[in-house]
């Protein structure tokens, strides 16, 4: 049986587990539209994937705190219209890591600034939830505006304790610079998939970077001498 050089492993879900841009971008053009203000350019798009909404509507559409408030209940009620999990494609070759890691007897967190009932129904949809010995994502509601990367990694690896699992040597597979930043909090390494929606300088302090779904298994399983 492989072993690992982590004791548990936090995932990012944003691109990194799943592509959920068929549905966010088309919700985001309604909120846009709601608001009178011009469509976003279709390079940009990618940006809104990853941080907080609440702060890329201020950040990237120059809303106020007030009106972003507005514009993320928007889109939330958009979302919960369409399906949690509806539109959303799970990245080839990453479930059977997943599975590979559990088999290993290696726990596993989410760590998402996705609101956590919608992580929680894309895992479900495509038969991951059971894999995951903690979800850990945003707040729902006004209180979880602001929950940050830094804040979910920290639940994350509170209710990993809670449930009896040594957090001793943890790492984070992300695809923004957000993931690099939050986990640095913690002294956590971060393996940047090259997959998701961030770029290349924004993998500069990841401990490791993985193109591809078998480079992540690598990195995450050893296979032991025979």
């Amino acid at each position: 049986m492989p072993h690992s050089p982590y004791t548990c492993v936090l995932w990012d879900v944003d691109g990194t587990i799943a592509d959920a841009t068929p549905g966010i971008f088309p919700r985001l053009l309604e909120v846009f539209a709601s608001f009178e203000l011009a469509a976003p350019d279709a390079s940009e798009l990618s940006r809104w994937v990853g941080p907080p909404m609440y702060e890329s509507f201020q950040v990237l559409a120059g809303l106020s705190p007030e009106q972003a408030a507005e514009a993320l209940t928007r889109y939330r009620a958009l979302a919960a219209r369409d399906g949690y999990a509806a539109s959303v494609d799970i990245y080839p070759g990453v479930p059977e890591v997943i599975r590979a890691v559990a088999a290993a007897g290696i726990p596993q967190a989410t760590a998402s600034t996705k609101p956590e009932n919608q992580v929680r129904a894309i895992l479900e949809h495509n038969d991951l939830l059971g894999l995951f010995t903690a979800i850990s994502g945003a707040r729902s509601g006004a209180i979880g505006r602001s929950d940050s990367k830094q804040d979910v990694i920290g639940w994350a690896l509170e209710r990993l304790r809670a449930a009896g699992v040594d957090t001793s040597r943890p790492v984070l597979i992300g695809d923004r610079h957000h993931d690099v930043e939050g986990a640095a909090g913690f002294g956590i390494p971060v393996i940047f998939s090259e997959w998701g929606f961030g770029d290349a300088s924004e993998a500069e302090r990841a401990a490791f970077r993985a193109a591809d779904a078998g480079a992540l298994r690598s990195l995450l399983l050893v296979e032991q001498a025979a």
